[in-house]
């Protein structure tokens, strides 16, 4: 089930949209402002973000900059202007799609099941780019299912595998829990996403075993990214 983060300082809007793709299946969280926007991804990094560009205290063209720093969530854009300089801006600075209101809540909830499925896409593209991925003393071939770390076998569990493959096909991005869960359980919502925490630790572990301690950083209240995956000084 995708989570739709929706930020808007207008209630009635927030509710028309939360209405809407409830509705369609989908799980949502609202946020009033920019500075809620950012405490709620913080806490529960969501599938995709709907983002009102026109609020007070911190606009949505900020939110999205400070999102972008550590992750690369979907994100559609909403504005009240239909002008051309906002849907540019928008984009160039890692907008997905942009939407101006008034709008239809069943164009909205398609625009959104294209975005996520381009994700989902891209994220398949780039683990079979990625089949073979070294960093560090650390190489996986997702292809061979074999993990190493200077040369030695890591004994990783499949799920444990999956998550570790995920990391590497992007090093530099954090992963929010639910998409390492999406990876490791395959879209099984009735586990936890704190399972991913367990599985982290139990990784960890093995590498320490190996003579690293560096194998995944942790972004607190973010998720987790590829570490540098180095020998222990």
């Amino acid at each position: 089930m995708p989570s739709i983060l929706v930020v808007d300082d207008d209630p009635h809007i927030r509710d028309v949209i939360c209405f809407a793709l409830e509705k369609a299946g989908m799980a949502t969280e609202a946020a009033v402002n920019g500075i809620d926007a950012l405490d709620r991804f913080a806490r529960n990094a969501p599938s995709l973000v709907i983002l009102d560009i026109g609020m007070p205290e911190m606009d949505g063209l900020e939110v999205c900059r400070r999102l972008r720093k550590t992750s690369e969530v979907p994100i559609l854009f909403l504005s009240a202007r239909d002008e051309e300089i906002d849907r540019v801006l928008g984009l160039e600075i890692g907008g997905d799609d942009y939407v101006t209101k008034p709008f239809s809540p069943r164009e909205l909830v398609a625009r959104i099941n294209v975005i996520l499925r381009r994700a989902k896409k891209a994220v398949t593209r780039a683990t079979e780019d990625a089949a073979s991925s070294v960093r560090g003393g650390f190489a996986i071939d997702t292809n061979g299912h074999t993990a190493t770390f200077h040369g030695h076998d890591l004994a990783l569990t499949a799920r444990e595998f999956a998550i570790m493959g995920t990391l590497a096909t992007r090093p530099s991005i954090v992963f929010g829990r639910e998409r390492l869960m999406e990876a490791a359980y395959a879209g099984n919502i009735h586990v936890s996403d704190r399972t991913i925490d367990s599985h982290v630790r139990n990784i960890r572990a093995k590498f320490a075993s190996a003579g690293c301690h560096s194998a995944i950083e942790t972004v607190h209240g973010v998720g987790f990214r590829l570490g540098r995956c180095e020998p222990d000084q």
